[in-house]
């Protein structure tokens, strides 16, 4: 195994994480700007008010997604991993 294979690998598990985190990170994003606009103009400064939308619907979006997370970690393995560890 060289170098550049070893590069090549962690720049595919790298791609992998994030295809897979991607949907729940922009919803995150998203809800965390909307609530922070609604907290700037009603002066409500609750700390749960933040944490508890975006868990909710980072939880909605994780079940809605999970299938394709579960397809991108077995093509990464079908792929990448059993591969390498095969010696191919």
């Amino acid at each position: 195994m060289t170098e550049q294979d070893i590069i090549d690998f962690f720049r595919d598990a790298m791609s992998a994480g994030v295809i897979m985190v991607a949907p729940m990170m922009i919803v995150a994003l998203i809800v965390g700007l909307i609530v922070g606009v609604l907290q700037a103009l009603t002066s409500v400064q609750e700390t749960t008010l933040t944490f508890a939308p975006k868990l909710v619907v980072m939880l909605i979006v994780f079940w809605i997604t999970v299938g394709s997370m579960g397809r991108t970690l077995v093509t990464f393995f079908d792929s990448r991993v059993i591969p390498m560890i095969a010696g191919e």
